[in-house]
């Protein structure tokens, strides 16, 4: 698609988004939901940086804002009231992301002795701490484009209260492990299972935030040390392959933004790229022979697919990334022709993003019950770089 006509149709869909959820006009009680967040604030950074309109800044802030005086106070239709964190109004608004931050999901979350039951509770709130780092990034970001380091100490802060939430080592001891979702308060499990990508992003979203507060102006940083040697040790011998096409968008943008730690940050964890960009390419080789894409709308998902888009926008920018600093590497070659074989399935994007643009393909069901989401992603796919450089 013609570079201008992109531009225009994302600036045409976050305009949209702004008006649903309450961010612009503001809303009495806008809607927030983290993850869409997370993207939303990406997708106007990119938009400021385009073309220096201070208006899509001061979008990104306000929704900021927004997130955490919604997602890191407690629902009013709970009994408890204030921040997450317990803070009193003061300290909570100094220190909004200490307590953590909820999902933004309709239904409250399940009590401590109420009965599981899979299917209600991808409706339930909580934390989830695969938003949570997604949250982490969206804050790194405005502090490397506006250069104001108060949002990556609260991405730090958020940082140490979701690695003390989530891990924990079994009664019988043992390796850490992670829960994939937690209560509101982060004081019991709500998912004891853990995310396949979760300490990966954990790694690699503690290693950027660790970065960005090395450089911090004001006063020192908080310190992820310990955490990022916690991610390093559960990753250890994992395989990350998958043939969700969303989970194969993590790894791709996964591989990016670990790669420019590497080459920008001197970060040592080049044995993870080459891990990383294999298992993508083991779980798109049988993702893509499967051949979804001839299915009708009814029976796709938008923003899954959206964010397989994603990441193959990243790889083409890891290959650029790597040839343009040569020896940074180590099995630099090698890399390198893994990443060509990813590239052929670059034609994916054109056909994804394609088919959700079409008008007709957003009147199903499966667009309009994710609309707020779709949209964003497929804002991010057009005008990737808010989201994925660092």
């Amino acid at each position: 698609m013609e570079r201008n006509a992109s531009r225009s149709i994302v600036r045409g869909i976050m305009t949209e988004f702004a008006n649903l959820t309450g961010l612009s006009p503001v809303a009495k009680r806008p809607r927030r939901y983290l993850w869409t967040d997370a993207f939303a604030v990406c997708n106007f950074l990119e938009l400021f940086g385009q073309a220096g309109d201070e208006t899509y800044k001061d979008l990104a802030l306000r929704l900021v804002d927004q997130v955490h005086r919604t997602l890191g106070r407690h629902r009013e239709d709970d009994a408890r009231t204030g921040w997450i964190s317990g803070l009193d109004e003061r300290q909570g608004k100094l220190h909004p992301t200490k307590g953590g931050l909820r999902i933004g999901k309709e239904m409250n979350e399940r009590g401590p002795g109420d009965p599981f039951d899979e299917r209600v509770e991808w409706d339930r709130d909580g934390q989830y701490y695969h938003y949570l780092t997604k949250w982490m990034h969206a804050l790194n970001r405005v502090t490397r484009v506006t250069e104001h380091s108060s949002y990556n100490r609260w991405a730090m802060e958020l940082a140490k209260t979701a690695h003390a939430g989530f891990t924990y080592v079994r009664p019988s001891g043992g390796q850490k492990r992670m829960y994939w979702k937690m209560s509101i308060d982060l004081s019991y499990p709500l998912v004891q299972s853990m995310g396949h990508h979760d300490p990966l992003d954990g790694l690699i979203t503690y290693s950027q935030l660790q970065a960005t507060g090395a450089q911090d102006p004001e006063k020192p940083a908080p310190d992820l040390s310990g955490e990022i040697a916690d991610m390093a040790r559960i990753c250890e011998g994992k395989s990350w392959a998958t043939d969700d096409p969303l989970g194969l968008g993590g790894l791709l943008s996964d591989a990016f933004r670990l790669a420019q730690l590497i080459v920008n940050e001197n970060l040592e964890q080049t044995g993870l790229l080459e891990t990383i960009v294999d298992s993508a390419l083991l779980g798109l080789e049988t993702y893509a022979r499967r051949n979804f894409f001839k299915l009708p709308a009814d029976y796709r998902l938008a923003f899954r697919e959206l964010g397989l888009s994603i990441g193959l926008r990243a790889i083409g920018k890891l290959k650029g990334l790597i040839e343009g600093h040569p020896g940074h590497l180590n099995e630099e070659q090698s890399l390198l022709s893994q990443i060509e074989i990813l590239m052929r399935y670059a034609p994916l994007i054109d056909t994804i993003e394609k088919f959700w643009l079409d008008p007709a393909n957003r009147e199903a069901d499966t667009w309009s019950a994710h609309r707020e989401i779709n949209m964003v992603m497929l804002a991010t796919s057009l005008a990737p770089d808010g989201y994925l450089a660092l």
